[in-house]
Order: structure tokens, then sequence, then C-alpha cells
């Protein structure tokens, strides 16, 4: 039976997970910066066992992430619109309510949005992960593909389609950003 492989008892289903460590993108001079330690280091050894991150965990991550990216960016968006909408002759006390308000509704909005996005994103991936026995490119290129679906599904499958390949194509640019920037940037 493998030591952090899938519960079946096949050892072969074992060599396609690998353990999470936490550590892997900080670098070498990072490392020797802090003194960090070369391997995760855990409470319980049963946590060392495991090959990637919980469903909860990816739950809570992007869940989490998206709100507050949504929230971020659309609050500032808000911001801006609040701004520009100032009427002559308006007082300070009405221009500043008029920012906070339209910041605050348009933040949460797109907060909402997001995250909403990131829960059915975290779903399907933990989901494929598990179905397939494998954490790889694909599952999260078929995530994106199935959440941007999934998301506009009420729309009518015309729209259904077009964001689900949005979706697919996101998910695909942000996993080749990703490798890209872990071969080519020095961090």
């Amino acid at each position: 039976m493998s030591t952090f492989g899938p519960s079946s008892g096949d050892p072969e289903e074992g060599r396609k997970t690998r353990p999470y460590n936490p550590y892997q993108d900080l670098h070498v001079p990072i490392k020797n910066l802090y003194d960090l330690p070369t391997s995760p280091e855990y409470l319980f050894h049963e946590e060392a066992l495991k090959p990637h991150r919980s469903w909860g965990e990816n739950l809570q991550y992007y869940t989490g992430s998206g709100y507050l990216a949504g929230a971020l960016a659309g609050g500032a968006r808000g911001t801006l619109d609040g701004l520009r909408s100032a009427e002559p002759g308006d007082s300070l006390k009405l221009r500043v309510n008029r920012v906070l308000n339209s910041g605050g509704q348009t933040g949460r909005r797109l907060g909402n949005s997001l995250g909403i996005v990131g829960l059915i994103f975290a779903g399907l991936e933990s989901g494929l992960v598990h179905w397939r026995g494998t954490d790889d490119l694909l599952n999260s290129v078929a995530a994106g593909l199935g959440t941007g679906a999934l998301y506009k599904a009420a729309a009518g499958p015309r729209s259904a389609a077009i964001a689900g390949a949005i979706g697919g194509i996101a998910a695909a640019a942000a996993v080749a950003g990703k490798q890209a920037v872990k071969r080519y940037v020095p961090i």
C-alpha cells in the first residue's frame, strides 16, 4: 500500500500524485534568508501523507480569494464611478456619501459573483481530482470550462457554451502563466 496515495491499496495509484509541499514555490535565496525548513512541518504525521490540499482547503482558498479580489476591484471601480458622477453644487458630505455607496455596492456585487465562481471552480476541481485519481493540469482546465458553463447555465445553452469556453481558456492561461512565472521569474 502506498504511503501517500489513494486508499484503494493499488501501489500504482500512489505514484500518480506527489506530496503537497507548501514551500515548493519558494526558491533558494528566500529559504536561506529566512532559514525556512526544506520540507513541510506538520503537527500530525497523517497530514504529511496528504498528496494535495483537501477539498475544504481548496473551497476556502478559491472562494475567499475570489471574493476578496472581486470586492477590491469592484470597490475601486465603484469609487471611480462615484467620483465621476459628482454633480456641480453637491456638498462634500453628499459627494463622499455617493462615492462610498457606489464603491460598496459595486464591490459587494463583484465580490459575490467572483466568490461564487471560486466556489464552483473549487468544487469541480476537487471532484475531478477525486474522480480521476490524479492532480494535473487537465483538472484545472476542465474545472474552468465547467465553471463557466455552470455559472451562465441559466442564460441559455449558447451563453453557457461561450462562458464555458472562456472559463476553460482562462484556466489554461492561469496554469500556463503559473508555469511561466515558476520557470522564468526568480522569486
